[in-house]
């Protein structure tokens, strides 16, 4: 059984891994890319952020600085859009992309955008199921008690759903920044290419995540039904 919990280990997770870790490769190397490259009008992220919130009548939204490396998020509880040191004066074109793809979040929020409204109901049961899942599972198997491990493997079901909403949530959001941006006219082809590139690396990211938490749950099922043959 332990052989088995090990041998699916490299086998499933560990080139989901190499795929993250390339994933991540090529975000950090796009946006290095393209945070050298300069908008043609000189707004900066908030400019931009702040812009597609009056585009979409949100007014109770507000930007502000947050230290760090692409901490960058939108939060939804307090209404704030957090753009990161990279992001929040810069007037590059990555730094636009980021920007409006956060914005783009929150008008996601602002009009009920379903899988949004489904990604931060499941939260609660998501973070519960990250940290108890794995525990159930080593414990049942130790114990002999595959009922644990069914628990465990089910809780950790809900950690990838979330994983798999969070892709269309992402995608969307970059869309509408796409469009709010070429709409607005406030980038040409040339750097439009260029934001567009930035996003799908970043989604790329997202993708990456769900190949590790989809190989780690074949992984529970594997061992799982190995274990149970050898009762």
């Amino acid at each position: 059984m332990w052989y088995d919990y090990y041998y699916s280990y490299y086998i499933l997770v560990v080139p989901a891994i190499l795929i993250t870790l390339w994933a991540q490769v090529r975000m950090n190397s796009t946006f290095r890319r393209y945070s050298g490259v300069y908008s043609r009008l000189g707004k900066t992220g908030r400019d931009i952020a702040e812009s597609i919130l009056r585009q979409n009548g949100i007014y109770d939204v507000n930007v502000e600085h947050i230290s760090g490396n692409l901490t960058d998020h939108y939060d939804p509880k307090n209404k704030k859009i957090r753009l990161s040191d990279a992001i929040y004066g810069s007037n590059s074109v990555a730094a636009l992309g980021v920007a409006a793809h956060e914005a783009g979040h929150a008008v996601q929020h602002a009009t009920g955008y379903s899988f949004l409204k489904l990604r931060n109901a499941i939260i609660p049961i998501t973070n519960i199921g990250s940290n108890l899942a794995l525990p159930l599972v080593i414990l049942g198997m130790f114990i002999n008690m595959y009922e644990l491990v069914d628990l465990g493997i089910i809780l950790f079901s809900f950690a990838v759903l979330f994983q798999v909403i969070t892709l269309p949530v992402e995608f969307n959001a970059s869309k509408r920044a796409i469009e709010a941006l070429s709409s607005s006219y406030t980038m040409d082809e040339e750097e439009l290419r260029g934001t567009k590139k930035v996003l799908t690396a970043a989604a790329l990211t997202y993708v990456a995540a769900l190949a590790v938490s989809l190989a780690n749950l074949f992984r529970l099922l594997l061992v799982a039904n190995s274990g149970r043959r050898r009762r």
